[in-house]
Parts: C-alpha cells; sequence; structure tokens
C-alpha cells in the first residue's frame, strides 16, 4: 500500500547507522513517524528533502506497521533560515510545540498552515523574530484549544481590562485582580489589540499588523509565557533560542 503526502519534517531521529526515523506534520493524518532507509549514508538522494523543517512530498509504503519512504521530493527547505542560527533554532521551537500539540492520525491542516506561514515570515519575508514567535504561540494555543478570552474583564465584563491571567485565559481589570490567584500579566491597550488581532484574524493575514519595536518583546514574552503556562511546560530548544539572543545581545 502507497501512500503519497505532503509533510514538514520536525524531528529527525537516528534509528541505526545507515537509517533515520522522521516525525511529519502533515494535514490529512496529522503527525506520523516514517522510517527513511539509508538517510544517514553518503549522497542519499533523501538527504535535503527529509532534513529538518523541510517541507516536502513523500510517497511511504506501509510494512509491518510502518511507514517507510519509497521516494521524497523537496517543496520548500526555508534556505533562509539555514544561514541564520536564531532563526533556524525558532523554527526548531516551533517544530517541537508542534510535535507536543499534534496527535497521529488527527487531521490537523490549521497548525501545519501556520508553522509553515510561520516559517515563510522568517525566511521569506524577514519579519521580526518577537512578531512570529508571539504569532506562532497565540495562534498554536488557540488552535489547541486554549484561546484566551480577550472580549473584557472576565469578572465583571469591564471593557477596561489591564492583566492577562495566564492559567484562567481572561482578562481581569484593576478592581477585579484579586477575584483570581495565579500568574497575571499587565497588557496595555495596544498590546491586547495585538493580542486579539493574532487569536480572531483570518489566518492568511496573520502578519498584516503593526505594534512597535519598543513592544515586540513584551508581546512575545506575554505570549509565550500563556503558552508555557496551558500546555505546563517547557521547551529545550526556546531555552537555546533565547540563550542565542542573550549572547547576541551582550
Amino acid at each position: 500500500m502507497y501512500l503519497t503526502i505532503k509533510g514538514l519534517v520536525l524531528r529527525v531521529t537516528d534509528y541505526n547507522d545507515r537509517d533515520a526515523l522522521l516525525t511529519l506534520l502533515t494535514a490529512r493524518h496529522g503527525k506520523l513517524t516514517v522510517k527513511a532507509r539509508g538517510l544517514r549514508r553518503k549522497n542519499s538522494p533523501l538527504i535535503a528533502p527529509c532534513q529538518l523543517l523541510a517541507y516536502a512530498e513523500f510517497t511511504l509504503f506501509e510494512y509491518r506497521g510502518m511507514y517507510t519512504i519509497n521516494e521524497a521530493h523537496s517543496i520548500e527547505l526555508f534556505q533562509g533560515l539555514r544561514r541564520d542560527l536564531c532563526k533556524l533554532s525558532l523554527g526548531t521551537y516551533f517544530a517541537q510545540v508542534a510535535e507536543i500539540l499534534c496527535q497521529e492520525d488527527m487531521p490537523n491542516p490549521e497548525l501545519q498552515s501556520l508553522v509553515l506561514n510561520c516559517l515563510y515570515a522568517l525566511d521569506k519575508l524577514d519579519k521580526p523574530e518577537p512578531m512570529v514567535k508571539a504569532v506562532f504561540e497565540l495562534r498554536a494555543a488557540t488552535i489547541a484549544g486554549f484561546a484566551p478570552d480577550l472580549f473584557g474583564c472576565h469578572a465583571c465584563g469591564s471593557q477596561s481590562p489591564a492583566l492577562l491571567d495566564l492559567s484562567g485565559g481572561a482578562l481581569l481589570c484593576e478592581k477585579c485582580r484579586s477575584s483570581t490567584t495565579g500568574i497575571r500579566l499587565p497588557v496595555t491597550p495596544t498590546i491586547l489589540d495585538a493580542l486579539r488581532y493574532i487569536v480572531y484574524c483570518d489566518p492568511k493575514k496573520l502578519f498584516s499588523f503593526e505594534v512597535s519595536k519598543d513592544l515586540l518583546d513584551q508581546l512575545s514574552g506575554i505570549t509565550e509565557a500563556y503558552l508555557t503556562t496551558q500546555l505546563e511546560r517547557g521547551f529545550s530548544t526556546l531555552d537555546f533560542y533565547k540563550s542565542l539572543i542573550f549572547t547576541y545581545e551582550q
């Protein structure tokens, strides 16, 4: 039985001296683990389409309950990311989050589209890294069912909220800040507008908003805190990315 799919490589794991296992993010089948025979050999025709963050078309055959790659052809390799360590590490963070959020045999075209759009924004559109990071984190949380309630104060309905409750995923005004416990971060009207845009906008217009450079880092910090709080875990790839940023800023 042969299966032809388009997938994004989220992870490459050595299997033996010659072969590797790939974790793919696909639209129709969600997360898929496939075997790449001979990938670790020099001059393997699979090297380009089977590298981390490559988007390719794969022809697979099933044998004993596992899919093996018969042939693969690159669609997009995001070469610009591979020439920039910070962008590459940020893209790898996106891949790690996507691997956590998607499930085997569960279609997830929205998540695949989001990751591809964010990689494209880094590579081709040269969007600021904090902006792309913020868009990915909040939109990924939304796709996964953790969309925050951003319409007004969760307690009284005030249209002048000042805080985002990370655990509850809701806004609070200053008067109601003591009505819940947990970690809450301040949000300015400008930041709140950006958060609302990311959550509710058309997927094709994810990067059609503007935030001053001074506020991008704040926006990115809030979306990061929100995603990691909702998922109740950290990410090694995010730690590495942040260590690079810290190093380059010194």
